[in-house]
């Protein structure tokens, strides 16, 4: 395939996912307001009772609904999103590398939801608590767009960041990178972890900072343990 033809590709793949994701889009926002309640949970437990999240702007809750409608529809398509990536590599690989797509969609739609349940039960709420607890001599007043903000933010890189076990395990099984490479350059995987973690973490503080690094540090040594059980041992050499 040309340049142009591989664009064109790409394109054909965006497209069908983006109407995928508006169809899901339209499935959930029937549901927004109880998308938004089971969002809000996480902050209503720490809050003080009775207080209420507030809001600034006449046009907030229409557009956090719409935000938070889009993140529940993209999860909800994440399954045909990962197929149409796999049907844009599939040209590049084996014929038998070709019949991995069952496994490639399975587990990169586990994965994705597995880093959203976290994000929601585990560090958010853990992150929260320690932000709350710092401003504990104030009266808090959050609004619902920075919250959502923050929280979705949250939800949705870890989703991502969960994805890194799967892409590991690819690369491994069509001989694009070898395990015992990745593990002799664990130092330099964690410094860019951390790097990464840096720029996609919604508040610039060493909390969030770990909160996105450390779980992909596991996720990251998690890829190359699956990664030496998929790839053949090599021979050490003859003398």
């Amino acid at each position: 395939m040309s340049l142009v033809q591989h664009l064109e590709e790409l394109r054909r793949r965006l497209v069908r996912s983006l109407l995928a994701v508006a169809v899901a889009f339209l499935a959930c926002w029937s549901f927004r307001e109880r998308i938004a309640d089971f969002l809000a949970r996480p902050i209503y437990e720490l809050l003080p009772e009775g207080t209420r999240l507030v809001f600034l702007g006449i046009t907030d809750p229409f557009v956090l609904y719409f935000k938070m409608t889009a993140m529940a529809a993209l999860f909800l398509a994440s399954p045909f999103v990962f197929y149409e990536v796999w049907r844009f590599v599939a040209p590049g690989l084996y014929r038998r590398e070709r019949y991995w797509a069952l496994p490639f969609v399975g587990a990169a739609t586990v994965f994705f939801v597995c880093g959203g349940v976290f994000a929601y039960f585990v560090a958010f709420p853990f992150a929260a608590e320690f932000l709350l607890g710092m401003g504990a001599a104030f009266q808090p007043a959050i609004t619902v767009e920075r919250y959502f903000r923050f929280l979705l933010y949250v939800i949705f890189g870890l989703g991502l960041m969960f994805e890194l076990p799967v892409f590991i395990l690819l690369l491994a099984k069509i001989g694009v990178v070898r395990p015992r490479t990745l593990l002799r350059n664990f130092r330099w995987a964690v410094l860019v972890i951390f790097v990464a973690a840096a720029f996609i973490t919604p508040t610039p503080d060493v909390v969030n900072l770990c909160l996105f690094a450390l779980p992909t540090i596991a996720l990251y040594l998690l890829g190359v343990a699956a990664a030496f059980l998929v790839t053949p041992r090599e021979r050490a050499p003859e003398e």
